[in-house]
């Protein structure tokens, strides 16, 4: 349960507020002024504190300045009068959420506890994240039972010589994947090479790849080293395989099979212990059966062969991208962490998501350009993400055999939780009646399935 802290000397505004919030579902805690509610913060954890401006001996805005020096991260909201507005804004430049004028709308106090606690669960996943997370993959963000059997081939392989071929659309962190593999494997403290095949022209992939000797060519003034030799003893990562030629396909093969090359206009073997992990994001069955590509080294290639779900099949790992997205461009652009509107992430769930985690990221990162409040609003998103379509989901799409009857129940049990949520407004309370359970077992299975930190 989120526990609330309302600080006001006035005894009426505390009795108004407890049960208002109480209501919602919140554990409120009350203060009657600023040194009371310093002494609870120091005994109780807090998730969002509401604080009158106007207190004598020390004032919201000293407040808020302790607070800040104490717990950076706790969302501080203020309740102001008409002719308090100027220095609510400055407040609000010194760190305060939000500010709410006297009397305040029900709706609006309620939407600003809201978006205050939202933001302390965002925190608490990002810290989460960081340190679950960061120590074993980098910056794979991923909970999902898609990215867990992702994980876990990642795991099995990653101690092996084995080459790897990594599929999925663009977007979806292909060369994270490969990173990944290579920290975790003995060759971590040599090279990790990479290079787009299909980001090079194809005139000049083979002497990037091999190097040239001197005077191979017109401009070849110097001998040079290819990317197998700079990632001799590591790994080389071969982005967009598929869109090789056929030739070249034929001495990439023969590295495979031999370990050893020639440079371009050169004579001399060329001995290297390279680990190959391959990505692409075409069907290289198909390409083999329309000829253009080469079974043998599609064989050689596929040895172990890992796929990385689009973002749409993931969604479960939606909050978890948005808390890491909004931190990293947070720190980029020199803005406190901002919030999440449930709007915002209603509409995170329902867009297709065409171009994976690299569009989720960008729309993140043009959000905290555009936002000028405390909190990512639907304003903030392309007009494709906050115009998209619900996404209707009957239970013949959730049920899978390749799951089984444990998971294909969880998949109906996360879809009825969210569906509950969007009808309750995020109120966790309703949707709790909704559903016939007690609003604890709703918090647990949200953070069962990510939607709760």
């Amino acid at each position: 349960m989120n526990t609330v802290l309302v600080v006001d000397d006035e005894k009426n505004y505390l009795v108004v507020l407890e049960d208002l919030l109480e209501e919602e579902g919140y554990k409120v805690l009350t203060a009657a002024s600023g040194k009371e509610a310093i002494d609870i913060i120091h005994k109780t954890p807090i998730d969002t504190v509401l604080t009158d401006i106007r207190m004598p001996t020390m004032s919201g805005v000293e407040l808020l300045e302790r607070l800040r020096d104490f717990d950076p991260d706790l969302p501080v909201i203020l309740m102001t009068a008409y002719a308090e507005v100027d220095q609510a804004v400055a407040a609000m430049k010194k760190g305060a959420l939000d500010h709410i004028q006297k009397p305040f709308d029900n709706k609006d106090l309620k939407r600003a506890v809201a978006r205050g606690v939202e933001k302390r669960a965002l925190t608490a996943r990002i810290r989460h994240l960081q340190t679950e997370l960061g120590a074993a993959w980098g910056n794979i963000i991923g909970k999902s039972k898609a990215m867990e059997s992702v994980f876990a081939v990642m795991k099995r392989v990653a101690d092996t010589p084995t080459t790897v071929l990594v599929s999925g659309e663009s977007g979806t962190g292909k060369e994270l994947i490969a990173r990944g593999i290579h920290r975790a494997s003995p060759r971590v403290n040599a090279p990790f090479v990479s290079i787009n095949c299909a980001a090079v022209p194809e005139s000049l992939l083979e002497s990037e790849l091999f190097g040239y000797e001197k005077g191979a060519f017109t401009g070849a003034v110097q001998t040079r080293q290819g990317k197998f030799e700079f990632a001799d003893s590591g790994s080389l990562f071969l982005d967009e395989v598929g869109e090789m030629s056929l030739a070249l396909q034929a001495k990439l093969l023969r590295v495979l099979q031999e370990q050893e090359f020639q440079r371009v206009g050169g004579t001399k073997d060329i001995k290297v212990s390279v680990r190959i992990i391959a990505a692409t994001n075409k069907d290289l069955k198909e390409e083999v059966t329309g000829g253009r590509f080469r079974e043998d080294l599609f064989f050689r290639l596929n040895v172990v062969h890992l796929r990385v779900p689009p973002l749409r099949e993931r969604r479960e790992d939606i909050p978890h991208l948005v808390a890491h997205f909004v931190e990293k461009f947070g720190a980029k652009l020199g803005r406190p962490l901002l919030a999440v509107e449930p709007e915002v992430m209603s509409s995170f769930y329902k867009y297709s998501w065409p171009g994976n985690i690299r569009e989720l990221e960008n729309v993140i990162e043009r959000a905290l350009v555009l936002s000028r409040g405390s909190s990512m609003s639907l304003e903030d998103l392309p007009p494709e993400i906050r115009e998209s379509p619900e996404i209707e989901e009957g239970i013949n799409t959730l049920i899978s055999w390749e799951k089984g009857l444990s998971e294909t129940l969880d998949a109906i049990e996360e879809r009825m939780i969210r569906q509950a949520l969007k009808r309750a407004d995020n109120v966790q309370a309703q949707a709790a009646k909704m559903l016939a359970i007690s609003r604890s077992n709703l918090q647990y299975k949200m953070r069962k399935y990510g939607l709760l930190s």
